[in-house]
């Protein structure tokens, strides 16, 4: 075989895992894939802080759900991106059907997860609130952000951890929301990951 015949197949190859690998993950409409709402739980005694990737991590609650991944959304060169490189935007409960969620525009940006609908929402805007979040993912160890980095649209996620108050040099500060009631600047999550598991379809 040629060179050039060669390097077309390694070529190919790679274009062929490309395109598998960042396919979204399907699952059939009708079906809520992921039924239940995050568990959020108060610490039982105070921990003290540690130090992380040069931040100051406070626990504010223990925190755990299984949810489908919306989309996830890299980050490099913000204020944040060496304590969280990621945010998973999650649905559960009626955000995790796909009748649903194709029936919204969805996006991610500037550490926010946005939605919109042509004519009439799919599901009560309240719902969609309470039931989808935008996540700032905190890996505990290199492990677990080669986990993250990996997962796919569609996913099934299962995150264990805690939310958290970060702080960092010249006053600098990130702090978690503790509800899943509130919408707009300062309702994300930011969590502490201390176990994945990721499920496809």
């Amino acid at each position: 075989m040629s060179t050039g015949r060669i390097i077309l197949f390694v070529l190919g190859l790679i274009t062929a895992y490309w395109i598998w690998a960042t396919r979204d993950l399907q699952h059939p409409p009708g079906v809520v894939v992921a039924p239940d709402a995050p568990v959020q739980t108060e610490i039982d005694e105070p921990e003290d802080p540690w130090e992380h990737e040069g931040y100051r991590i406070t626990a504010l609650a223990n925190f755990r759900l299984t949810a489908r991944l919306l989309g996830a959304e890299r980050y490099r060169f913000d204020d944040g991106a060496r304590l969280s490189p990621v945010d998973f935007a999650l649905g559960w409960g009626r955000m995790s059907d796909t009748a649903v969620i194709d029936a919204l525009g969805l996006s991610q940006g500037g550490r926010f997860y946005r939605y919109q609908w042509r004519g009439s929402p799919p599901i009560p805007t309240g719902e969609i609130v309470r039931s989808s979040a935008n996540m700032h993912l905190i890996p505990a160890t290199p492990e677990i952000r080669k986990v993250l980095l990996s997962a796919r649209t569609g996913q099934i996620v299962t995150l264990a951890g805690k939310l958290v108050k970060a702080e960092g040099e010249n006053g600098w500060r990130w702090k978690s929301s503790l509800t899943r009631e509130d919408s707009g600047g300062g309702a994300c999550e930011l969590v502490w990951v201390e176990g994945v598991r990721l499920e496809a379809p």
